[in-house]
């Protein structure tokens, strides 16, 4: 097995699911990437490695003994301070392992997260390592909606050095960025979609048919009127089919707060969220799905499954069209939504896409694997 040249610094359970099928590659051409953690999740995340045989992070760059899901905006300053800490603490041991074989080191990033623009900085100014950014290209069109992503994908894009983009659109959202830009055809999360979607139910009394809803995103949930419209029309709408309301911590203090645990029943009915492995057959499986994450709505896509995103902006229109839906965060076009989702199934990508393989490719051509 050869010594490791690349290295991964990611920071949510999101970001190791879409790059376990980009890790695995490059474990197949006989190296051993590295996993340097940010940890912006904490909670589950030794859970969903294990689902996806991917190891332990090989570092934390916030010492795991302190590490805690960030889950509010006031925390990230401090965060930040501290992986940038860490970093430049360990700077030097950080660059021997980039550097164990002679051949170039690199970096990878993915998405969109906090940890995408500090991963980029930290590989490019305080390793001095190439930069490759997985799922690069992602523009909504406002710094503001939504915030901090937009952001974050920009800022990005001025550092990294190879830019994996998902469709020709992205390429072109990246036609003046410095560096080598690659069209990977689709989201690589449609190759881990493929790990866990044939998976076994694993939630009780699961009603037969269903509606599956997600609804976690700051730009919502900080807006209790918009918040509360959306849970108020889904629960109306589960009076016609049972819906499964998927709700992390930050999700169940906000409507604690609000007073409005009582809009949950036998029919509407709120359930914790689950691990992906877990999580995607009971989306093959749903009817629809209303949700405000960008990376759920892709996946539906790919499945050719009604979905509502509950958002104003996407900086993935190209999903858009009869099955995947933007709601501009509207009451009326949820609504609308839900009274025509019988009409929008579409046809499955599954069997179409492979993106992690272009990856890997492009980086054995690069000579990085």
């Amino acid at each position: 097995m050869g010594f490791t040249v690349i290295s991964f610094i990611l920071g949510t359970t999101a970001e190791l699911i879409k790059i376990a099928p980009v890790y695995h590659g490059i474990r197949e051409r006989g190296m051993r990437p590295k996993i340097w953690f940010t940890a912006q999740h904490v909670d589950e995340v030794a859970d969903v490695l294990a689902d996806l045989n991917m190891p332990e992070p090989d570092v934390w760059l916030v010492p795991e003994d302190k590490a805690h899901n960030l889950e509010s905006p006031a925390q990230v300053p401090g965060w930040a301070a501290q992986v940038l800490r860490t970093a430049w603490g360990r700077r030097h041991e950080l660059r021997a392992a980039l550097t164990e074989d002679g051949r170039p080191p690199l970096v990878l990033v993915h998405g969109d997260t906090f940890t995408t623009p500090y991963g980029s900085l930290i590989g490019k100014r305080i390793l001095k390592a190439r930069v490759g950014h997985v799922e690069a290209g992602a523009r909504s069109g406002s710094i503001l909606s939504p915030l901090p992503e937009e952001l974050n994908r920009k800022i990005a894009a001025k550092i990294v050095d190879i830019h994996f983009a998902p469709s020709i659109r992205e390429v072109n959202n990246l036609r003046h960025a410095r560096g080598v830009v690659v069209d990977t055809e689709a989201n690589t999360a449609i190759d881990a979609m493929r790990l866990a979607i044939n998976g076994p139910l694993d939630v009780p009394d699961l009603p037969e048919k269903f509606g599956l809803a997600t609804l976690h995103r700051f730009e919502l949930v900080s807006r209790p009127d918009k918040y509360r419209e959306a849970l108020e029309i889904l629960r109306e709408q589960s009076r016609k089919m049972p819906i499964l309301y998927m709700a992390g911590a930050p999700e169940r203090e906000k409507i604690r707060s609000l007073g409005i645990g009582n809009i949950f029943d036998d029919q509407f009915i709120v359930q914790p969220k689950m691990r992906y492995l877990k999580f995607l057959p009971l989306v093959a499986r749903a009817e629809y799905v209303v949700t405000d994450s960008g990376g759920l709505s892709a996946e539906c896509y790919y499945l050719g499954l009604p979905c509502a995103v509950h958002r104003e902006r996407t900086e993935t229109p190209q999903h858009l069209g009869e099955t995947v839906v933007l709601t501009e965060m509207r009451g009326d076009k949820l609504q609308n939504f839900l009274d025509t989702y019988q009409n929008r199934r579409g046809e499955s990508w599954m069997d179409k896409y492979h993106p992690s393989e272009i990856v890997v490719d492009t980086l054995a051509q690069l000579g990085y694997c």
